[in-house]
């Protein structure tokens, strides 16, 4: 079945999703499941920060971010570096340089906490994700496989499903205030005659 397309007043040209697709993101039909992705996910965030909050290593000196950083820049003898990208190790190269790990571990810490609040309130789900993700690509980036790629897609599907990710959540009220998604189009109604008299 082809995908429809239609020319806007603009001229542009507008495909339509699949339909699966455009009941998976465009409705709020399956919004329960973004509830249990969205609390997962949060929850994940949430407990990672939560663990480092009360680490002095962590919110005091950064030492626990300055390990990890020296760790990753490493070139070990045999093998491969936890860094693959060379512009990267020169990043957390330059960070460790400038001992930005003092001010880095709390927005890592802060960062890790905010983001798993606003998932698991239903709070702009999409931003949310978005700073979820780039959190876990970093990590990824830095050598730390773990769980991050499952996290990372996880991330990626709430952010294309941000329209209706929050709708058993905050979003139902904020992006409604905002005027963004959830405008309930009413089938235009034939006008209707009136006796003359």
């Amino acid at each position: 079945m082809a995908r429809q397309q239609l020319i806007t007043e603009k001229g542009e040209v507008a495909i339509s999703d699949p339909p699966f697709a455009h009941a998976l993101f465009n409705t709020t039909r399956f919004a329960w499941l973004f509830v249990i992705l969205r609390v997962y996910l949060g929850w994940a965030w949430l407990d990672a920060g939560l663990h480092k909050v009360g680490d002095v290593k962590w919110v005091g000196t950064g030492e626990a971010l300055q390990g990890y950083w020296q760790r990753a820049v490493s070139i070990p003898e045999t093998g491969r570096p936890p860094i693959a990208f060379d512009w990267y190790r020169s990043f957390i190269q330059f960070l460790l340089d400038t001992e930005s790990y003092t001010w880095f571990a709390k927005l890592v810490v802060y960062g890790e906490i905010l983001v798993g609040i606003a998932l698991i309130v239903g709070a702009f789900v999409g931003i949310a994700a978005f700073f979820g993700a780039f959190m876990n690509w970093n990590f990824i980036m830095a050598g730390s496989a773990s769980t991050n790629g499952l996290l990372f897609v996880i991330a990626v599907v709430l952010m294309l499903a941000w329209k209706v990710a929050g709708y058993y959540g905050l979003d139902y009220f904020l992006l409604r205030y905002l005027g963004v998604p959830w405008k309930v189009e009413r089938p235009a109604q034939a006008p209707t005659a009136t006796a003359a008299g």
